[in-house]
């Protein structure tokens, strides 16, 4: 058996390796940033090139539909695949090479992709205007919370959004569900007036002379959002 078939026995055989997964999990691609890393668009998908191990390898990365983008590894001196670093295996060298393509793959994510642990239409809208109005991501402070994140100034690094995953029951509503909410800021004055209990709730875990929420759900149009989040912007300056 020459090496090429050994190459294809072995990965018919083998149990991929599932250690890129956790870099890519809860991300999101976005696809603008390929191209400024490097990334080509190749058919169906985007393709970036590198060699690692100083220069031993070639490392053809593609991100297509999947969550987790594939990885092609060519032995310079052979030409051919290197599919051992995927295996259910151990051993010094394999590690070795384990890493070096996980180092790119973690640049990678860091530099084209997005945390996208909210689901809500209506959150995934909002997170898109605020980075295309103001340039910020969401936030994710908490290790403990992964499902809470924060919008803050870039000259203050005051916050002046919120976005949070609650029951429902904890905004008084008689619900065991769980919902994707925002909390922004307000003057006191105008406050009274907006609290409802059914649009606008107050502060969750903020001050809530200060904070409302409004659940995520479409209750409150997009616009008129959008709209409270400029409020609030201008609020924590």
């Amino acid at each position: 058996m020459n090496t090429r078939e050994k190459s294809k026995f072995f990965n018919r055989k083998a149990l991929v390796h599932r250690m890129f997964e956790d870099i890519f999990l809860h991300k999101k691609v976005i696809l603008e940033k390929l191209a400024a890393y490097g990334f080509k668009k190749e058919n169906s998908a985007y393709k970036y090139r590198v060699d690692i191990l100083n220069g031993e390898f070639q490392l053809e990365v593609a991100v297509g539909e999947g969550a987790v983008p594939d990885t092609r590894l060519t032995e310079y001196v052979t030409e051919e695949e290197y599919v051992l670093y995927k295996m259910d295996i151990a051993g010094t060298f394999v590690g070795e090479v384990r890493a070096a393509v996980a180092y790119v793959l973690q640049n990678i994510a860091d530099k084209c992709y997005e945390t996208a642990i909210f689901k809500a239409e209506q959150t995934v809208k909002l997170i898109d205007y605020v980075r295309k109005k103001y340039g910020d991501d969401p936030e994710y402070l908490w290790e403990k919370f992964p499902a809470n994140a924060v919008w803050r100034r870039k000259d203050n690094q005051k916050w002046y959004g919120a976005l949070l995953t609650v029951s429902k029951r904890k905004l008084g509503i008689e619900s065991d569900e769980t919902a994707e909410i925002i909390d922004l800021r307000s003057e006191p004055a105008a406050l009274e007036k907006l609290i409802d209990g059914e649009r606008y709730f107050p502060g969750w875990h903020m001050n809530k002379k200060h904070w409302y929420t409004v659940v995520l759900n479409g209750s409150v149009p997009m616009e008129e959002i959008c709209h409270r989040i400029d409020k609030s912007y201008l609020l924590a300056k």
